[in-house]
């Protein structure tokens, strides 16, 4: 049957294979905008009869167009919805998967091809994704108007929402509302990590699985001076009422027009390399401390975590142009310079390294401090607080026409997901994926299953993750030319990283 009771109203979705139907875009949350503009999600309005539910509903707002996903449409506004993929509309009680995209909080969707949940549900899951509030609307600092407060962290508010609809409604699609692992890749990683620290998350998830959790997390103070710099660019007063009178659209342009200010500018310091302007805010309420601190104090102890991060996260950065050029010797010490690295990181890379151009170094450095040691560490410190935690590295090359494909940023979900054919992994995996590519896609799939299931994805838990992690990779993958050895230079470096 294709029809689905939800709280809210019966849902009619279709068969996204011949076993697997699929329901799209279903509101978990009201349209955040009008009266409910920079406030907590309000509940999503009832409905009477069957809505039709076989689309993708609109994505938050953003000026992003990416390959293949549909892209932000002023007036669209009922952006809170969530997509289910069960194998058991009929009944059954199956482990749930509920995933949050990534995109540097600033843009992406749920609707992108490579996050279609039809694999996953065929290894007996039932796979949720959603889409939350980004850019200024969803982490954008709004100061208080007299009695009325607009919380921080307005898209983690939202991920909340989305899991309360899973926990009410996910029995209806076959799923255990007592078996839920949230998972994320990028931003969506690092919204799991401060889920697991959240007490209003409390209970409402059982495992997390972050990829390539990213690290910048943002004080009180460095969001209120991105909303006077994005308040100013928008020409309106850093005021609750200024930022109101200005559509989501206007804050959307003023925003890319901060950051490309700062990429034009190689003297305005951290940002000036990747300057994404929104990242969760310590706000003491509801991100009430960084997932690090908040992991080793134990505050996620009860949830079993599976970290992974791509061995060369930001080369993908470099190819899409997304990243400051470093070239130059003097361009590099003034990276290090601008992050606060400790002294001889760098050098130490470089020694590492001796034959690589500077490019290379700083792309593995960068890789290195925005991912891939944040990643480690995340699963460490839950190790150590007492908690279950698994490592891997995805470390998957090819060479191709354009020479040696890198284990990159965003290269590892595909194959987590199993969408390794689709045409918008391509650029990702260097064209058509081989037969030991498909090997790694059933392999990567079915841990997720596993661990989604059992808590346990095919590699033993330790003390020591790190020591302990599994690599994924394909036996033709060509030989590993990337510094070995670097951790132990990040022993005296201050995480997270609080940018800029």
């Amino acid at each position: 049957m294709d029809i689905f009771k939800t709280t809210h109203g019966a849902v009619r979705g279709f068969r996204a294979s011949a076993d697997v139907v699929a329901a799209l875009g279903i509101p978990y949350a009201a349209p955040p905008f009008g009266v409910h503009r920079f406030r907590e999600p309000a509940p999503a309005a009832a409905w009477t009869g069957v809505r039709d539910c076989t689309a993708f509903g609109p994505v938050a707002p953003q000026s992003a167009e990416l390959p293949g996903s549909p892209v932000w449409s002023p007036g669209d506004e009922d952006v809170l919805t969530v997509n289910v993929w069960t194998p058991a509309p009929d009944g059954g009680s199956l482990p749930v998967l509920v995933w949050i995209h990534g995109g540097a909080y600033t843009f992406g969707s749920s609707a992108q091809p490579d996050f279609d949940g039809t694999a996953l549900a065929r290894a007996g899951l039932v796979v949720v994704t959603l889409n939350y509030r980004l850019g200024f609307e969803g982490f954008g600092h709004v100061p208080a108007a007299g009695a009325t407060a607009h919380p921080d962290n307005r898209g983690l508010l939202d991920q909340v929402a989305a899991l309360r609809w899973v926990r009410d409604n996910i029995a209806a699609f076959g799923g255990d509302p007592g078996n839920v692992t949230v998972a994320g890749q990028s931003s969506g990683a690092a919204s799991v990590a401060c889920l697991m620290v959240m007490d209003r998350a409390r209970g409402l998830f059982h495992r997390a699985i972050a990829h390539s959790a990213a690290s910048p997390f943002h004080t009180l103070d460095i969001a209120a001076a991105t909303t006077r710099e994005v308040a100013a660019a928008a020409g309106r007063p850093a005021t609750a009422e200024g930022l109101a009178s200005a559509t989501p659209q206007d804050l959307v342009i003023a925003s890319d027009r901060v950051v490309d200010d700062y990429r034009r500018d190689p003297a305005s310091g951290s940002r000036h390399y990747d300057p994404s302007l929104y990242a969760p805010v310590l706000d003491g309420d509801v991100l009430p401390t960084d997932p690090l601190a908040g992991l080793a104090d134990g505050a996620g102890r009860g949830v079993d975590l599976l970290v992974c991060h791509t061995t060369e996260e930001y080369w993908l950065l470099d190819a899409v142009g997304s990243s400051a050029k470093v070239t130059t010797e003097e361009q590099l010490a003034r990276f290090a310079e601008d992050f606060g690295l400790p002294d001889g990181l760098v050098a130490g890379y470089r020694a590492a390294m001796p034959q690589a151009p500077v490019l290379d170094v700083y792309l593995a450095v960068f890789g290195d401090l925005l991912f891939g040691e944040f990643s480690n560490r995340l699963a460490e410190l839950h190790a150590r607080a007492g908690g279950r935690a698994f490592l891997s590295r995805f470390d998957r090359r090819r060479t191709g026409p354009r020479g040696v494909i890198r284990a990159w940023h965003c290269a590892d979900v595909p194959f987590a997901f199993g969408n390794v054919d689709k045409a918008c992994a391509a650029f990702l995996i260097g064209g058509a994926p081989t037969s030991a590519d498909h090997g790694l896609a059933r392999r990567m799939v079915r841990a997720w299953a596993d661990f989604a299931a059992t808590g346990n994805p095919g590699w033993p838990a330790g003390d020591d993750p790190a020591a302990q992690a599994h690599i994924w990779s394909t036996d033709d993958d060509p030989a590993d030319d990337r510094p070995a050895g670097v951790r132990a230079l990040w022993a005296d470096a201050e995480f997270p990283v609080l940018r800029p």
